[in-house]
């Protein structure tokens, strides 16, 4: 029997590759690729009734790649825990691993996830509706579509915008994952790169740095094997998927321990800003939805700063469960309106088992950066002012029906000074005030009312001054 393995992944492998160009051909002749030369005209006039076709292709497209997924999943956890004594038959198992890693990202396996799951092409944004992206509004033209336009909010614009933000996606050759023998990310790490993506965005230091911060060794703050590490409490593993809320726990951990370590003079980068997982209340008579409370923010900053000052940069991570399968439809205007928000980081969101950051919207479009892209491992100094970083941009604006995005996600939002804090506040609460009851979060003084506090009642206590009173540590206890 050992002798006659191999002949398993080999007839695998072939069969895998005969099903993806068969997969390929079904596509080129079911579903080709849009002319990029059709007018906006046209294309707003076939939006309405593509629209029940997409939702048809996401369902399908979904099943097949996680079915995909979980075979090569399978596969690769059990190349990875092979006895010493199996050294040989491991060797012999990694080399059909790593062909059937290639078919699974191979160029037909990507067109089938674009194609029928997620539309790829940049051409399809060029109607005249407003795309919000990362808060910051472009507003197109019928004129912008047919000729162009050097405008600072116009269609080019946005893409120089969207081209310029780091884009962190799947790695292979990094060092082992701790004591795993895990080289790559591939098929699991999608949330993780998702998040990566989300907290690099409002960093402070030289773009080399933060390309360093985020690298991928345990030598870099931010790296996957750190996040890892961090997260154990949480069930993180290599290897494993993970959901929002785990993610941005994992993110509270790594900061805080970062924070001490730095502290205690040992060689770790900390986050530069303080870092606020917010939760639902205890009582749950919000209906569970998450309390953003002014005094825990406050707090939170005033610790980050040692009392030297009594604010600091802030990044608020809201994880949410908007339904069972599909977002419940009375939350999705809500959503829409985040991205308009000038503190907005977007969405880590996708499809169940596949993580993507939603960085902006228009119309019933959630546009997004894929992290599912494979590339080598890349070890960039931070004294390197010559490295190479192409990869971590990308060019392609890809999009989903914002309805179709699965409905556990978390929301990011930056603020940088106590100005965008308190205009985020007044934000926030009259979102709540639109939302028929069902908010997406709440703004609150503290914990313990049972309704929202009125943002200009807030205002009305001075909450970021510096005080002299002791605080208990349970009392600012995020829940």
């Amino acid at each position: 029997m050992r002798h006659g393995a191999p002949l398993i992944p080999s007839l695998f492998f072939a069969r895998s590759q005969v099903m993806t160009d068969l997969l390929g051909r079904v596509l080129d002749s079911k579903f080709p690729a849009h002319n990029s030369d059709d007018g906006s005209v046209a294309r707003e006039s076939k939006a309405a009734n593509s629209d029940q076709t997409v939702h048809h292709r996401c369902f399908k497209a979904s099943f097949l790649m996680r079915f995909f997924r979980s075979i090569f999943s399978v596969f690769e956890r059990h190349s990875n825990t092979g006895s010493v004594e199996n050294k040989s038959s491991n060797s012999r198992s990694h080399g059909w691993v790593t062909s059937l890693n290639k078919v699974m990202t191979s160029g037909p396996m990507r067109r089938l996830q674009e194609r029928m799951l997620w539309t790829s092409r940049a051409d399809t944004l060029r109607s005249t509706s407003d795309i919000w992206f990362l808060g910051k509004c472009y507003k197109l033209s019928h004129e912008e579509s047919s000729h162009g336009s050097d405008a600072p909010n116009s269609y080019d614009a946005f893409l120089e915008d969207f081209l310029s933000r780091i884009w962190i996606t799947y790695r292979k050759g990094f060092d082992p994952i701790g004591d795993s023998k895990f080289t790559c990310d591939v098929n699991w790490g999608c949330m993780i790169r998702s998040s990566q993506m989300l907290v690099a965005q409002p960093h402070d230091p030289g773009y080399i740095e933060i390309l360093h911060l985020f690298g991928d060794s345990e030598a870099c703050a931010f790296s996957v094997h750190n996040l890892l590490q961090a997260g154990r409490c949480y069930g993180l593993a290599a290897g494993s998927w993970l959901g929002p809320y785990a993610m941005c726990r994992t993110w509270e951990t790594l900061a805080h321990d970062n924070k001490e370590q730095i502290e205690s003079d040992k060689c770790k980068e900390s986050l530069p800003m303080v870092l606020y997982t917010v939760s639902g209340d205890e009582d749950g008579e919000r209906g569970g939805a998450p309390v953003i409370c002014i005094e825990v923010a406050a707090r939170l900053c005033y610790d980050f700063k040692k009392g030297q000052l009594n604010w600091a940069p802030i990044l608020l991570l809201v994880p949410l469960v908007l339904g069972l399968e599909k977002i419940n439809p009375r939350y999705i205007p809500l959503l829409w309106e985040t991205f308009t928000f000038p503190q907005s980081l977007g969405i880590l969101g996708g499809r169940p088992g596949a993580s993507t950051y939603i960085v902006g919207i228009q119309d019933n479009k959630a546009l997004y950066l894929d992290p599912h892209e494979v590339q080598p491992a890349v070890d960039i100094k931070r004294d390197d002012l010559e490295a190479d970083s192409s990869s971590y941009h990308c060019s392609t604006v890809r999009h989903v029906p914002l309805d179709m995005i699965d409905p556990s996600l978390a929301i990011g939002f930056y603020c940088r000074y106590k100005d965008d804090f308190e205009d985020f506040c007044s934000r926030a609460s009259k979102l709540a005030d639109k939302s028929n009851g069902a908010p997406l979060f709440t703004v609150a003084q503290n914990l313990q009312p049972a309704k929202p506090v009125p943002y200009a009642d807030l205002l009305a206590v001075d909450t970021f001054t510096d005080t002299d009173d002791p605080v208990h540590d349970d009392e600012w206890q995020i829940l």
